[in-house]
């Protein structure tokens, strides 16, 4: 038996660059882990079969979960005979663009590689995760990333210096692929700056990386739903040094300078805005 833990993500930055023949739009994006997590129970049963031991929101079959199909996935790329109960403690919000699903089955992976000593290297961990979903691959590593293709290819960049997060998470159920399906490049003001961003992180400027931040899906999902860009207004009212929506939303994140200025925020916007789930988070550094 083990348990692993399965961290979230943020988008620091995220840019749409066009349409591939396969149907997917190519992207680039500097994607950032934090320490709001899930926390994963894997262990071995004799029976050749998959358990769940968990509810997902909006996921009625278990084969549809990507825990169940990470699993399925790897039992049978290694030609495992046995099967496994996985035991799910969720803690990010579904559906929030902060890779909630994603980071469990990377977690499944990387937690399926210690139980059965297979002692795999990351890189091919990467390989089987791409086949699970985008954003898998960079869950598997975690710290901060630029990720380019679908998000699939990833490559270590400098880490954020010293700050804290506060996130709130709507009362909306938004699809990845209704915000991606009504992208409309005509509506971006502006695109993020990828190398700015990094020339930032190298040199722990916060208030640069503050300055570089954006999500060109911001104008499809903050166009429709325009009390998002209130909390952004609103949590850097309450001091804040910049807000974004993080992937395809509706999820927020707001950079404070450290943890006492987070929990200042938080409190603030619990207090005003009842019907928000509200966290605090840090950086988490990549996964060795």
């Amino acid at each position: 038996m083990i348990t692993i833990t399965a961290n979230g993500k943020i988008n620091l930055t995220l840019d749409i660059l066009g349409r591939r023949d396969d149907g997917y739009h190519e992207v680039e994006m500097i994607m950032q882990s934090i320490n709001l997590s899930d926390k994963l129970t894997i262990e071995k049963i004799d029976i050749c079969d998959i358990i769940l031991d968990c509810v997902v929101e909006g996921v009625s079959d278990k084969k549809d979960n990507l825990i169940y199909k990470a699993a399925e996935l790897f039992l049978r790329t290694y030609n495992i005979s046995c099967g496994v109960k996985i035991s799910l403690e969720k803690n990010i919000p579904v559906a929030a663009g902060l890779a909630g699903g994603s980071t469990d089955a990377a977690a499944v992976l990387r937690g399926m590689n210690d139980l059965f000593d297979l002692a795999l290297p990351a890189r091919e961990l990467c390989i089987l995760a791409a086949e699970l979903g985008s954003d898998v691959p960079f869950c598997v590593v975690g710290g901060t990333m630029l990720a380019k293709g679908r998000g699939e290819k990833i490559s270590p960049i400098a880490s954020l210096p010293n700050c804290a997060f506060v996130l709130i998470k709507p009362k909306l159920g938004i699809s990845t692929a209704w915000v991606y399906k009504n992208y409309r490049e005509q509506l971006v003001k502006k695109h993020p700056d990828s190398n700015l961003m990094m020339g930032e992180l190298a040199k722990k400027n916060l208030d640069g990386i503050c300055g570089s931040l954006g999500n060109v899906l911001e104008s499809v999902t903050i166009g429709t739903y325009p009390q998002l860009a209130v909390y952004k207004e609103k949590l850097c009212l309450y001091g804040a040094k910049a807000a974004l929506m993080s992937g395809s939303g509706p999820s927020i994140f707001a950079v404070c300078g450290d943890a006492a200025a987070a929990r200042r925020i938080a409190v603030k916007m619990r207090r005003e805005y009842e019907e928000l789930e509200v966290y605090e988070a840090v950086p988490a550094s990549a996964d060795k």
